[in-house]
């Protein structure tokens, strides 16, 4: 008798433990779909621009990106690690600017750490982090072209790469300023640069900081244009509608900037050598940015 009075307690006290230990499964604090998919999947799959120089590249014979923004994700891997209590595989897959929602959409990428501008539009169909950087869309020309603003060149031949922020803001500008001009398409930073260098066009329109790599990795003399097109925020892109995963991530970020590691960071990334030819871009942080970590958010621009 004795034995069956104390075999409900011992099992009782058996379920109280197994729910405990269940409790503390890597499962039971992987709420949302984007962590519940990693955890099922035990790899985290994350977008990456292949030419996007300082943001997110890939080096001859490496099969890991590096840049600015892959550094500052490296540590959002970290954070996903100490959330599933395991480490998980980072399988970095190269996306294109036309691409690189659809994949966010439909689970193929987990996060896209490869820079993309935080506009409505792209907010419409894909959740941002707090915002990391703050880019200006610039105009590139030959030194001695004799161009000054946006609006001298009216039947000129104007480059950007397809899909990308410059392509739109190329689009609003001549639209603005009531201008017709040639609007060519590159696949890739370099090949836009290549034509600038060639003559092909007379201008190569992007993001300030594409710009002035592009430019310290070819020879000659080229000058940025004063007045920029537009300002526009970049930030991490995430999955729609998992504010688990977005707080991660934010939570992530705003650590580093708290501590100023991300101030760091972006020191390493544009003042000074980065490879693979040790180029220093030479580009201090704006105040823009300074502004965005004094007082971080998720702010979009049209």
């Amino acid at each position: 008798m004795m034995r069956f009075r104390w075999r409900p307690r011992f099992i009782l006290i058996l379920g109280l433990l197994t729910a405990g230990a269940a409790a503390a499964e890597p499962s039971a604090v992987a709420t949302g779909p984007t962590l519940s998919r990693i955890l099922a999947r035990q790899v985290l799959y994350v977008g990456y621009r292949e030419a996007a120089l300082p943001f997110s590249y890939l080096l001859p014979g490496q099969a890991l990106p590096t840049g600015y923004l892959w550094e500052v994700c490296s540590h959002v891997f970290k954070a996903v690690d100490e959330r599933l209590g395991r480490s998980v595989p980072v399988v970095p897959v190269a996306v294109t600017d036309n691409a690189r929602t659809m994949m966010l959409k439909t689970g193929i990428t987990d996060l896209d750490c490869g820079a993309a501008g935080n506009t409505v539009g792209r907010q419409k169909q894909v959740n941002f982090s707090t915002n990391v950087y703050v880019s200006e869309i610039k105009v590139m020309v030959k030194q001695g072209a004799g161009f000054t603003s946006f609006g001298q060149f009216a039947d000129k031949r104007v480059v950007t790469v397809v899909g990308s922020t410059g392509e739109r803001h190329v689009k609003l500008a001549a639209l603005g300023n009531n201008l017709v001009l040639q609007h060519l398409l590159a696949n890739t930073p370099a090949e836009a640069m290549a034509m600038l260098a060639k003559g092909e066009v007379e201008a190569y329109v992007a993001e300030d900081a594409i710009l002035v790599a592009q430019r310290a990795a070819t020879a000659g003399d080229y000058v940025l244009l004063d007045s920029a097109l537009a300002t526009e925020p970049f930030g991490i892109m995430l999955p729609l509608g998992d504010p688990l995963w977005k707080k991660l991530v934010d939570d992530v970020l705003l650590d580093l900037m708290r501590r100023g590691e991300l101030a760091q960071i972006y020191d390493k990334w544009f003042m000074g050598p980065i490879p693979p030819a040790g180029v220093n871009l030479n580009l201090p942080m704006s105040d823009l940015l300074k502004a965005a970590i004094r007082e971080p958010g998720d702010t979009p621009v049209n």
